[in-house]
């Protein structure tokens, strides 16, 4: 069957991709997903459908490409041994396994993206998406959306957890401003996070973009279906051949959407022909269109988690939100307002492993924690292929803190995190420093040296396809997210923020994506 549209990867772009053009009966669209589809909210593992509290552990949901492991691996610093980085591999994508932060991040970090080049990707020209996707519990009036598909809301402050209130009272006596809404374009302080969690169930793409349609004749949904390679002709995808059930099939179609994600979207087109010549034809590939921007960029927001040991006497609720409130701030003599993030985390286990803070091992101790986080982190990283065959991971390189001042603003944070936790606020809290101990945090050496074998990523990873004028050697697709040098084909997710914004990336993707479907209906 040939296709008006097929989209590749059912995430957070890629569902409201699917929705939004489907909304036409008159144009055929086909989504593919490397995962399961669940047709029903009660077929749902308990890991995809709640958002918080005890739930199954499957790891089958977290991608990876190598044949014995569950989740990407990458390099983050020279000191430490490589990362787990864990992606979406269902129906709904990282939007089904993520922390929820509903947060948008700054209007300067969209109007960066416009500066010197388009409108269209300025602040006030994305509010309009970014409420189009919500529908916000709390506040309403220009900034917020009431009538979109994903609800969210804040935790009122009587429902704190003991650490959170203590954050937020530790904050405070500092001096650092209150703020009640994180995604008010002027608020700057500590206050509740937003979630799209709705009576612990996750407002994933799924849920709210792809469950109330499934019964259009005109969309069609394919599971475990992955994407190996796109054939090109003339500077046209003709077809996408993909693996089903250890079968090879082509599919047929008029325009060809990737949305894979910043590690899916870029590793396809590099294993198609499309990426840096000198080096595809290196691994033994040929190379179709030099775009030497392909897999570089890479972004994300470098971040350490610190924990505390706790009186005997206090009592954990890990069936309850582990994080709650959060404080955004500027770091001394940085000119990026709001560039740093910390979140304290009620129950953490003592061992922390593969750059989660929550881990399968159960046998640690609980202990309460902080969570320091760099936004608009200076050094860049890059993902190449290590191979031309599909089934083979690509190398990630991270490339944390090679810039000193990430570094400087990082211990700073950090030492921000262990100032707090001295507040009188704490005391009937925590008994002792868990991690860092052990050495002087007051020693630059010490610290930074500490920072550089901990720090973990923040799963923000963005930038691998940037969006730009086609003047920047580095841009990879145009203002609507057509490829540069190809006729019928758009990357739509992460890949293509040209920095990662002062946020979680999931609600920016999801902005994307409506902002990017609002210009392709605009062309029709």
């Amino acid at each position: 069957m040939h296709y008006d549209y097929v989209i590749v990867g059912a995430g957070s772009a890629g569902a409201i991709m699917a929705a939004r053009l489907s909304e036409d009966p008159s144009i055929s669209v086909l989504l593919l997903e490397s995962g399961p589809l669940h047709k029903k909210i009660e077929d749902l593992p308990g890991n995809l459908r709640y958002g918080y509290g005890e739930r199954d552990r499957d790891d089958d949901f977290w991608y990876s490409n190598t044949p014995d492991g569950k989740m990407f691996v990458a390099d983050a610093t020279p000191y430490q041994p490589p990362m787990l980085v864990p992606r979406g591999t269902t129906f709904g994508g990282s939007s089904s396994v993520n922390a929820q932060i509903f947060l948008r991040g700054e209007p300067d970090d969209y109007d960066s993206w416009a500066k010197n080049w388009t409108s269209l990707w300025e602040y006030e020209n994305c509010l309009p998406f970014f409420k189009k996707l919500e529908n916000d519990l709390d506040f309403g009036g220009d900034f917020h959306g009431r009538n979109g598909p994903i609800q969210c809301r804040r935790i009122p402050r009587k429902e704190w957890a003991p650490d959170q209130e203590a954050f937020f009272q530790a904050t405070r006596s500092i001096g650092y401003p209150e703020t009640i809404d994180h995604n008010d374009p002027d608020s700057t302080g500590v206050g509740p996070l937003p979630f799209n969690t709705i009576d612990r169930v996750r407002q994933s793409t799924w849920l709210a973009y792809l469950l109330p349609i499934l019964h259009r004749p005109n969309l069609t949904l394919r599971q475990n279906s992955k994407a190996i390679r796109l054939n090109i002709r003339e500077k046209t995808i003709s077809s996408l051949s993909i693996e089903n059930d250890g079968k090879c099939n082509q599919i047929l179609g008029d325009q060809f959407i990737l949305s894979a994600g910043a590690i899916g979207s870029p590793q396809l087109m590099m294993l198609s022909g499309l990426g840096p010549a000198g080096f595809l034809e290196a691994i033994g590939i040929n190379p179709v269109i030099d775009i030497p921007g392909v897999g570089q960029n890479l972004r994300d927001h470098p971040q350490v988690a610190l924990t505390w040991n706790v009186h005997p006497s206090y009592k954990f609720n890990t069936e309850e939100r582990g994080i709650q409130v959060a404080i955004r701030y500027t770091a001394n003599q940085s000119i990026l307002r709001n560039d740093m993030l910390i979140h304290p985390v009620s129950f953490a286990r003592s061992k922390w492993a593969g750059g989660r803070i929550y881990t399968d091992d159960l046998e640690s101790e609980l202990c309460v924690g902080m969570v320091a986080s760099i936004y608009l982190a200076k050094g860049r990283g890059a993902m190449k292929l290590r191979s031309s065959d599909p089934g083979v991971q690509p190398y990630l390189d991270y490339n944390y803190l090679d810039n000193q001042t990430d570094l400087d603003r990082l211990r700073e944070s950090a030492r921000l995190c262990i100032d707090i936790s001295k507040s009188d606020s704490y005391k009937n809290i925590i008994s002792s420093p868990h991690n860092p101990s052990g050495f002087d945090t007051d020693n630059d050496v010490e610290m930074n040296l500490w920072i550089q074998k901990n720090v973990r990523t923040s799963h923000h990873i963005s930038g691998t396809c940037k969006m730009g004028p086609q003047s920047d050697n580095m841009s990879v697709v145009d203002e609507s997210g057509k490829v540069y040098g190809l006729s019928n084909m758009r990357v739509i997710d992460a890949s293509i923020m040209p920095d990662c914004v002062r946020a979680n990336t999931n609600v920016p993707t999801m902005m994307i994506a409506e902002r990017i479907y609002a210009l392709i209906k605009d062309s029709y």
